[in-house]
């Protein structure tokens, strides 16, 4: 198989079924501590939010930018979510764009699944919003500030995770993958921080009561949410002009060696976010781009309705 073809998240063979098997644990009882939280806490207004954002963040993780020479890389999200959503409300957005894109995309292996849920969504959800949080009394640019160190940090918590699983899979020595992906990782987190800073800047600008800093109707909130979704639309546009070069994991696999050992996927719907009958064109990857934010924002939202219905219960 050709680098190229590659998914941006862990494919399969390249962790250990045993590996595998420990991080769907991980997540799903971290995901059923989440639902149970999010149940207890979830506001009509965060429903539509919970829908757009996982739009935003399928959408911005299609464009690609390059950090290094031949290394691109590519937004996680999770920080951002959680800073917007809450930490509980913020995994459950990220768990369903992360198991969009493997199901409906091919992007990222079936069984390394929870894995990538694990290490790009929760992981990232988590310490994201810990800093946020311990700054939420604190000015505006030292609150952008520590926003911004969140989202780098949780995107190289997230390539120490994997790089520690891809070890523990016998895949890499990590005495070489660790400052492997933690080099190339640092200059992705920084394109992370500052889109995260951005993002959360222009939240605060317009709608500071997102970020509990004021207060709106629910129908209100689904306006904004029209917006968010016509801005998340618009970035797929783009998706067209992001760099062709392989992502950190990629490259880091490329040059140990074990790039050759990434499984197939079983099945193939939208593979590499092109529609097959439209080839390999700008109009493919923005037609694809376009039904994933769809599809990902409609989970989302059906996932929120569902939770507000079990939590209206008595």
């Amino acid at each position: 198989m050709h680098y190229s073809q590659i998914p941006m998240h862990i494919p399969d063979n390249f962790l250990s079924l045993m590996v595998s098997i420990i991080g769907w644990i991980v997540t799903a009882v971290t995901l059923r501590f989440a639902i149970s939280k999010t149940n207890k806490s979830l506001g009509e207004k965060q429903i539509p939010l919970m829908g757009v954002m996982a739009a935003f963040i399928f959408a911005a993780q299609m464009i690609n930018f390059p950090v290094l020479g031949g290394t691109s890389g590519h937004l996680l999200g999770g920080a951002l979510a959680a800073i917007v959503l809450g930490p509980w409300a913020g995994m459950l957005v990220m768990t369903a764009v992360i198991a969009v894109q493997a199901l409906l995309f091919q992007d990222g292996g079936l069984v390394v699944m929870g894995a990538n849920i694990l290490n790009m969504g929760l992981i990232t959800s988590a310490v994201g919003y810990g800093l946020y949080r311990g700054m939420y009394e604190q000015s505006k640019p030292l609150k952008l500030a520590v926003i911004g160190f969140a989202a780098w940090l949780s995107v190289m918590t997230a390539a120490l995770l994997t790089s520690l699983q891809i070890w523990l899979s016998g895949n890499a020595e990590l005495r070489i993958i660790l400052p492997a992906m933690l080099f190339v990782h640092t200059f992705i987190g920084i394109g992370e921080a500052l889109v995260t800073v951005a993002a959360v800047s222009f939240i605060m600008q317009t709608r500071p009561d997102l970020l509990g800093e004021g207060s709106e109707s629910a129908s209100a909130s689904r306006n904004w949410a029209w917006v968010g979704g016509a801005i998340a639309l618009a970035v797929v546009l783009f998706s067209p002009l992001a760099s062709a070069d392989p992502d950190g994991l990629e490259r880091v696999a490329i040059d140990l060696g074990f790039i050759g050992i990434a499984a197939d996927a079983p099945y193939q719907i939208i593979p590499d976010y092109t529609v097959p009958f439209l080839g390999e064109t700008f109009i493919s990857t923005i037609v694809a781009g376009v039904i994933g934010v769809i599809v990902v924002a409609a989970v989302m939202i059906l996932i929120g309705r569902g939770l507000k219905v079990k939590s209206s219960k008595p």
